[in-house]
């Protein structure tokens, strides 16, 4: 693979983070002293928006880890 193909894998990643964690910014509220995610509140959240969300998030990841396997490790035995 090269590194474009590369590249364009980890973009979609990052998007695919980025996506999930709006998901969460909008519905979430955070806690004005530490800055995180504040479930005290216990917000009521979409059950399957968030695994669809988590799901492409995992997906990516696992693809990413393909071509770290694949690409570098496996090659670097060569």
């Amino acid at each position: 693979m090269d590194i474009d193909a590369i590249r364009k894998e980890l973009r979609a990643y990052e998007e695919r983070r980025e996506e999930f964690y709006r998901f969460l910014d909008e519905h979430i509220p955070h806690d004005a002293s530490t800055g995180l995610y504040d479930f005290k509140t216990e917000p009521k959240l979409d059950a399957q928006k968030v695994y669809e969300l988590f799901h492409k998030l995992d997906y990516q990841a696992r693809k990413i880890r393909g071509i770290v396997v694949n690409e570098i490790i496996e090659k670097s035995g060569d």
